[in-house]
């Protein structure tokens, strides 16, 4: 005859209540991790994108400064002596339309690499939203382990409260909501 306490048949609804709390816990995580990670990808690849777009401006605006200097060369020394009046001309034509291109590229350029840059913004607030997530799971697995051995209410109280929050911050995420707890986030960088 199988006869349980009071305190078996508690114990056992609390380890139950553990091993499904940590089951939820654990495959939200395993989810959110993918996003996170193709978020980590996006802002590398945005990263390196924007990298490339600045490096092209400065180009076209050094481009486009060495072309004005010839320029200003040319207006100096077209009344010299021997020059071809005509190829002079023809110079300065070319160059005018050099540095209007190099200006139209420029500001394109420079559009650009602050567009990315934003996108970079917005996808490390999302990256935070799931960093925070990760964190409040792992907290919450913790203190349900710890309910577990102690056969502590409290802390299993404790261990939904931290992954409740982290589930809300890992929705955040994948959603777009605007939930952000900056101070944290300025804590921990």
């Amino acid at each position: 005859m199988d006869i349980e306490t009071k305190s078996d048949s508690a114990n056992k609804r609390m380890n139950s209540l553990v091993a499904v709390t940590v089951v939820i816990l654990s495959v939200f995580t395993a989810v959110s991790k993918i996003k996170d990670d193709n978020i980590v990808q996006a802002i590398q690849t945005a990263k390196a994108d924007s990298v490339d777009s600045w490096n092209e401006y400065q180009a076209a605006r050094m481009k486009l400064r060495i072309v004005e200097a010839a320029n200003q060369t040319i207006r100096l020394t077209a009344n010299l002596p021997g020059l071809d009046a005509q190829a002079v001309a023809t110079e300065r034509k070319r160059n005018d339309e050099a540095i209007a291109g190099y200006d139209a590229s420029s500001k394109t350029l420079f559009a650009k690499a602050k567009g990315l840059e934003a996108s970079i913004e917005k996808l490390n607030f999302q990256d935070d939203q799931f960093d925070i997530s990760d964190a409040l799971i792992s907290i919450a697995i913790a203190a349900a382990a710890v309910a577990a051995l102690t056969e502590s209410w409290m802390l299993l109280c404790l261990a939904w409260v931290s992954g409740g929050t982290g589930i809300v911050m890992g929705l955040a995420g994948f959603l777009g909501w605007g939930l952000h707890p900056d101070w944290l986030v300025k804590l921990l960088t």
